[in-house]
């Protein structure tokens, strides 16, 4: 279970809750403009834009599980599973392998609008990266800092929905998330009014009674009704460190501890990561389970212009700051 979402102010912040019970070695990974990917079924792009997220690399090919690029997209794979569908191999058509797909978006489009271009004329198929890695059954959002879009590859088609909430989790298709979002029209930032009945004196007795009734459990419909509910309604900042700070509060609303998630006995589901990319400015910050504090790479301190990755280890380790520490001599 995975939670997306894209906060907008004067920039763009983009990003995700990964959660899984179980790390594959994640990285943050730079991806510079002249790597070959080496597209399975289709050429590579005469340019290619510079791209940085979260990935694991296998055999010098970067997974990327969310990324942006340095022209400001965003993009993320979350699990979609038993609703996800992909093709086998077409003739004539644009056949996209489904690992290759964001780095295939992100290499080449600056826009949601030529990413959709660009979806509707491919064939996302199900060839295997390897025998280790069978294809991830995702569905995707895909940000900029004008629009964002969620894109569903099922059995009967290819879905893309405007996605105004900016909000993405796994299970029911999006659709379905957003028609539930009518059973919480009356959620409200204010305190509430009585209108339960003019014969009977009520009357709040605690604050924050306006969202009685905003779920709190892990499941991937709720948590998309909590992260919109916040998404939607919390403050701006007034600089980059205040808005950073509060896209983590956002997707910390819905953060999983190791223990409330069984999976399989003595294994829980946990939020491994969670990341922030400044869209505008191509930072890619990020905390993990044991490492809260933010850390930040900045794609544009490194070569875009190079051939190979530029990989940083995910730093998973707390840091404790003691402010009344005495140093003995």
């Amino acid at each position: 279970m995975c939670t997306a979402a894209c906060f907008k102010d004067k920039d763009c912040y983009f990003g995700r809750n990964l959660d899984y019970e179980f790390s594959y070695g994640e990285q943050i990974v730079v991806t510079p403009r002249n790597f070959e990917y080496g597209f399975r079924y289709t050429d590579e792009p005469s340019y290619k834009y510079a791209i940085i997220g979260m990935a694991h690399v296998s055999d010098g090919y970067p997974l990327y599980y969310d990324a942006m690029n340095e022209k400001g997209l965003g993009m993320a794979g979350l699990n979609f599973v038993g609703n996800a569908y992909f093709n086998p191999v077409v003739e004539n058509k644009t056949n996209v392998c489904s690992f290759e797909f964001i780095p295939w978006i992100l290499c080449q489009c600056e826009t949601v609008e030529e990413a959709i271009h660009l979806i509707n004329e491919m064939n996302l198929c199900d060839t295997p990266f390897s025998a280790s890695f069978p294809p991830a059954s995702l569905h995707y959002m895909i940000s900029d800092s004008n629009k964002t879009i969620t894109v569903e590859i099922m059995k009967d088609g290819v879905h893309i929905y405007d996605n105004p909430v900016g909000v993405l989790t796994n299970n029911p298709p999006f659709d379905k998330q957003m028609f539930n979002l009518n059973n919480y029209m009356y959620l409200s930032t204010k305190q509430p009014e009585n209108t339960f009945s003019k014969d009977v004196n009520l009357s709040t007795y605690s604050r924050g009674m306006g969202a009685l009734g905003l779920p709190g459990d892990l499941s991937s419909a709720s948590r998309f009704v909590r992260v919109a509910f916040t998404n939607m309604n919390v403050t701006k900042g007034l600089n980059e460190q205040e808005n950073v700070s509060q896209f983590f509060h956002i997707l910390g609303s819905v953060e999983q501890q190791k223990g409330l998630c069984e999976v399989a006995e003595g294994k829980y589901e946990y939020t491994i990561y969670t990341s922030c990319c400044n869209l505008n400015k191509g930072i890619y910050y990020y905390s993990t389970y044991h490492g809260h504090t933010i850390k930040a790479v900045d794609m544009h301190k490194t070569n875009l212009d190079n051939k190979d990755l530029t990989c940083y280890p995910m730093i998973d380790e707390e840091v404790f700051f003691e402010q009344n520490r005495v140093d003995k001599k």
